[in-house]
């Protein structure tokens, strides 16, 4: 069989399959269907009625598979609400899912019948084994609606796990409640390539973004109630406060106190040995209120939080300090969970949050204000990585939630851990990176990678017709409005313009040293004219392949061609990972590498960003790795600066470190860490059957 006897079977054989809608292959999107067979099969006659990635031996394994979780799905046209798919479909009990990734009944707890929790103890147990292929997801520059990155994640596992039988997890953030009931929705994914169940994803979960709000705010009020303390007490009376005598009149250092102790260079072991200098030193943290940094978390967007004043009581005896609220998913405790690799790193991790400074100008950590192991208790459940299942029934590990503009933007290391191990060699695991490439797949790369010590063989860009136009041009997109005609009408000229955005992504992604996909995330209205031209610039940018994906209207069936890229792409990368700056050059030197990448001729810095920079060096934290807190709608500082802006200066207004997480986080222009509410919420479609129970309208 050639390639136009092939070409000709894929459109004969898909509209026999879904009679009511076009073919969802281009013809030039085939290609890498046929190249991806061996020489052998090219010249046989592939039989009649059977899908093209699925031959008559196949089919027949995956009828007799174990498996007992692949659903086949019945998909209809046009493609119904999310959260009615969702609702519409059966999920197996979460034991079975475990079940089929070996996982046995003493590596996981149930939250119920869909969840479980996977331990940790998981990784130990296999430690010894080979890791399976991994994949990271990103995206070319998204509009206000997102282009699907979500959905492309688990339409190409439904793929990857129901159709092309290969062992496959796919790995997921959590979502918050901000956008959730904000202006983007959930992060379930959509239409028939979705986590499910729908709802119980992106509603609370199994509580660890709660779990980090508990411990953000304990730390909080621990920092608020030191200095108050602090501010009324003799250095005697605090450290007789600090250390109690016990019923035996003797006093003691509670464990945590000998990290300070030893921060200190202090080796007594006694409260009673130390001099009265030791005792004040040890006692008095003296907290420059002007420094500090810690902000109140909580996973609802609300704008009136940005900016409040706290100790106005009267009985908090006018300590009054200007601060705010940040959202949840921006707490350095949510970085930390996704970074960590252990329980005792994790307790590490928290322990040496720095907070702000003293005023003798040397940094103040959560251990120092003896809360490092309270914070671990609170999230000691959180550690564990949450499975779940897609609606074609393969696993899904869903962990951490940072955002990629504002945090990191990426799943769990832990989580990445255990399902590389629970795949194997063969297998995939495909973790998603938030935002656009500049900022999330950078981050997964440069953060992620640097201290999972994991190597990605493939980078997946997720691009739309639609956002493409946009950056070629066309009018504003603007969430909660129709879209306006030069979206729904093909323009090609406006297609090829907006390449210019899905280039550079491509070349800053291919410069880590992974083979870099395209996935096209199609519309009903893109046309084949359009969705060539994007081939054609992704391709010619140097992409390993371009593949025009329809998962969202036909799940893991949609998706196959794009499997099959990746697969080739895993198998024949060929160059070491790459990151785009090394760690032992100075903080505005790693800025400046990031900046170049974004297409910036230089950087300014505010007078207070050269303060942090100069501080943090002092300080011994300038050989970490950088995490800017940028719009995540544009290369640049500035979001209405579309398709592939340069020459440009890129302002760095403050600049903050998350020492606990390991990362310094310069703030680029306006960047808010607490978003706001649009004049129309998603909360106006979301409610309660209260016949059925079941959560209608959640998108």
């Amino acid at each position: 069989m050639g390639l136009l006897q092939f070409e000709t079977y894929i459109h004969r054989n898909w509209s026999q399959s879904d009679p009511n809608r076009a073919p969802a292959f281009p013809v030039t999107t085939s290609l890498s269907v046929y190249c991806s067979l061996p020489t052998e099969r090219r010249n046989q006659p592939l039989p009649r009625n059977k899908r093209v990635y699925q031959s008559k031996k196949k089919k027949k394994a995956m009828s007799s598979s174990p498996s007992k979780t692949l659903r086949k799905l019945e998909v209809v046209s046009p493609v119904p609400a999310d959260i009615d798919i969702a609702n519409s479909v059966e999920p197996s009990h979460i034991s079975q899912i475990a079940e089929d990734l070996n996982l046995k009944p003493a590596h996981y707890d149930l939250y119920g019948k869909y969840k479980a929790k996977v331990l940790l103890s998981v990784v130990d147990e296999l430690q010894g084994s080979s890791d399976g292929y991994y994949v990271v997801v990103g995206g070319i520059t998204p509009t206000p609606l997102g282009e699907g990155k979500s959905t492309t994640t688990v339409g190409l596992c439904q793929a990857l796990g129901a159709f092309l039988d290969k062992k496959v997890v796919t790995c997921l953030r959590q979502p918050s409640q901000g956008p959730t009931f904000g202006i983007k929705g959930g992060a379930a994914g959509g239409g028939y390539s979705q986590v499910i169940p729908m709802d119980e994803f992106n509603l609370h979960m199994t509580g660890d973004i709660h779990a980090i709000t508990a411990a953000n705010n304990l730390l909080a009020a621990a920092i608020d109630t030191r200095i108050f303390h602090e501010s009324s007490q003799s250095d005697k009376a605090l450290f007789n406060r600090l250390c109690p005598p016990n019923k035996e009149g003797k006093r003691k250092f509670s464990d945590i106190m000998f990290r300070r102790l030893k921060k200190l260079g202090i080796t007594k072991t006694t409260p009673e040995d130390l001099t009265p200098e030791e005792a004040k030193r040890f006692a008095r943290l003296d907290i420059d209120p002007e420094s500090i940094t810690w902000r109140r978390v909580m996973d609802v967007n609300d704008r009136f939080l940005r900016k409040i004043s706290i100790g106005e009581g009267p009985d908090e005896k006018g300590m009054v300090r200007e601060t705010g609220f940040d959202i949840s998913v921006a707490s350095e405790i949510m970085a930390v969970l996704a970074l960590t690799t252990s329980l005792s790193d994790m307790r590490e991790r928290l322990g040496k949050m720095v907070v702000g400074n003293s005023k003798a100008g040397e940094p103040v950590t959560a251990d120092d204000l003896g809360v490092g192991g309270a914070l671990t208790v609170l999230m000691k459940d959180a550690i564990n990585p949450t499975l779940m299942q897609t609606l074609e029934g393969t696993p899904v590990l869903v962990h951490a939630g940072p955002f990629a503009n504002i945090a990191h933007g990426n799943s769990s290391v832990v989580a990445d851990k255990i399902a590389l191990k629970l795949v194997g060699p063969g297998g995939f695991v495909v973790t998603e990176a938030g935002f656009g490439a500049d900022i999330g797949t950078e981050k997964f790369m440069n953060i992620k990678c640097r201290y999972s010590g994991l190597t990605p063989q493939c980078a997946i860009i997720v691009a739309t017709i639609r956002a493409l136009k946009m950056h070629g041009g066309g009018p504003d997109v603007v969430a909660g409005k129709p879209l306006d005609r030069a979206y729904t009408t093909e323009n090609v000229a406006l297609v090829e313009a907006g390449c210019i955005n899905l280039a550079r992504h491509v070349a800053n992604t291919k410069a880590y040293g992974v083979n870099v996909v395209v996935a096209v995330n199609m519309f009903s209205t893109d046309t084949e004219a359009e969705l060539n031209a994007v081939r054609d610039a992704a391709l010619a940018a140097g992409a390993f392949d371009a593949v025009v994906c329809t998962h969202h209207a036909h799940g893991g069936k949609g998706a196959v061609d794009l499997g099959l890229a990746v697969q080739r792409a895993c198998e024949n990368v060929n160059q070491p990972l790459k990151f785009l700056y090394p760690l032992d050059i100075g903080i505005k030197d790693k800025i400046e590498a990031i900046a170049k990448s974004y297409g910036a001729s230089g950087v300014e810095y505010s007078e207070l960003a050269e303060k942090q920079i100069e501080m943090y060096t002092k300080q011994g934290f300038s050989g970490l790795p950088i995490c800017m807190a940028k719009t995540q709608y544009s290369f640049s500082h500035n979001a209405a600066s579309k398709g592939a802006p340069s020459g440009f200066m890129l302002p760095i207004r403050d600049v903050r470190a998350s020492i606990g997480a390991g990362f310094i986080y310069p703030l680029v222009g306006t960047m808010s860490t607490m978003p706001g509410l649009p004049t129309r919420p998603c909360f106006y479609e979301i409610d309660l059957d209260t016949a059925t129970g079941k959560v209608i309208g959640l998108s």
